[in-house]
């Protein structure tokens, strides 16, 4: 039976996109699907992890630009890029290190490392990864609130 659910433009333009596994020597039949996990506090993950050793490379997934280089609570170290034409946010979380030199609006090649796998903010020591999360670009320039994608489909397919 063909698949009727509806499928917005984000998701569309997600499926065009040809990304990356965003941890260097992860393959994409390595990943696990997290997406609609539960965490504390009654959360959807609304992401998936990448499970690598601390200090693994982390890469840009796609071509784009640097929205911020940040830390916050949950996620610990971070940073959040978009691709070329500002419909997706790339979110990557519970970095070790952020790549030194990175400043808003830089433009990012695909690969280019961004930092390193860690276990910052709400991680568990014991099991540092990547925490990546895909969301639509918000409205009104708030690109911090546009629903989120699951990132899986896109990086199952992903180029070795």
């Amino acid at each position: 039976m063909a698949d009727t659910a509806a499928v917005s433009p984000e998701e569309t333009y997600l499926r065009s996109r040809t990304l990356i596994v965003p941890v260097q020597g992860v393959k994409p039949n390595q990943l696990q699907d997290s997406f609609s996990a539960t965490r504390s506090g009654g959360r959807t993950h609304l992401a998936i992890d990448i499970m690598a050793k601390r200090g693994t490379p982390v890469l840009a997934a796609d071509d784009g630009f640097v929205l911020r280089v940040a830390t916050n609570r949950l996620g610990g170290k971070v940073v959040f890029l978009t691709d070329p034409e500002r419909t997706l946010v790339y979110y990557y979380a519970h970095l070790d290190r952020q790549q030194r030199g990175l400043r808003v609006g830089q433009r990012i090649r695909q690969g280019d490392q961004i930092g390193t796998v860690g276990h910052t903010g709400n991680a568990v020591p014991s099991a540092p990864h990547l925490h990546f999360q895909i969301m639509a670009m918000g409205s009104n320039g708030r690109w911090w609130e546009g629903p989120s994608l699951n990132p899986y489909p896109a990086l199952r397919r992903a180029v070795k």
